[in-house]
């Protein structure tokens, strides 16, 4: 899993559709891959296309929708999405967070999100951030159309914040936080105490040598 830096500054790119689930994230077709690599550009297959999708479909035949934001060529840099309350509701595919980082995207603001959605970003480095209905929109309405807004994100203490827009905390689990600064998932992170779990086994195959199998 990508480490994040624990300073980082990143550009936005704004979309203003609250209710976002996971099925428009990624659509139906696309979930039966079980990589994590290829699927960005499919993310909001139907929003940036004029056409159906499908995997293997060759991206020069498409015809995009080039009024859609993520098709601008001003936002083509962009890695701090923000958007509208309950983000990535619906069904639990966590292709929806692959489809986003593949994409680019390595920080989401939104004033709320679905639960597995939420869950599932931090299994995969994406880092979900949980602000104000106010800086949300102070950030919609300073977007220019040209050129994305700078966000800044530190991760050590826990706040976001645009220059002379706005500044806030956020709370974030401590596990969660330190295996994304120290880049490790689940398994990376057990992985740290190998020898103590060694130990620990060994210790219980000597106490209790029928509870463990070889």
């Amino acid at each position: 899993m990508s480490q994040i830096s624990n300073i980082y500054s990143g550009k936005g790119v704004c979309l203003d559709k609250a209710n976002v689930d996971t099925d428009q994230s990624i659509p139906k077709q696309f979930v039966k891959t079980i990589k994590k690599i290829g699927l960005g550009p499919f993310l909001y297959d139907s929003w940036r296309y004029e056409d159906e999708g499908f995997l293997g479909k060759e991206l020069a035949t498409r015809t995009i929708k080039k009024d859609f934001v993520l098709n601008k060529d001003a936002f083509s840099q962009s890695n701090i999405l923000i958007t509208r309350e309950n983000f990535g509701c619906g069904s639990s595919r966590e292709h929806a967070v692959w489809a986003l980082k593949d994409f680019g995207i390595s920080t989401v603001l939104a004033p709320s999100f679905g639960d597995i959605f939420f869950n599932n970003c931090f299994k995969n480095g994406l880092l979900a951030i949980q602000i104000s209905d106010l800086n949300i929109e102070k950030i919609f309405l300073n977007q220019s159309e040209k050129s994305p807004i700078d966000i800044s994100v530190d991760l050590v203490n826990q706040k976001v914040f645009s220059k002379n827009l706005f500044t806030e905390s956020f709370e974030i689990d401590p596990y969660r936080k330190n295996c994304l600064i120290e880049g490790l998932d689940e398994i990376g992170y057990s992985l740290k105490y190998e020898n103590e779990i060694e130990i620990f086994e060994k210790k219980v195959k000597k106490e209790r040598p029928w509870s463990l199998n070889d």
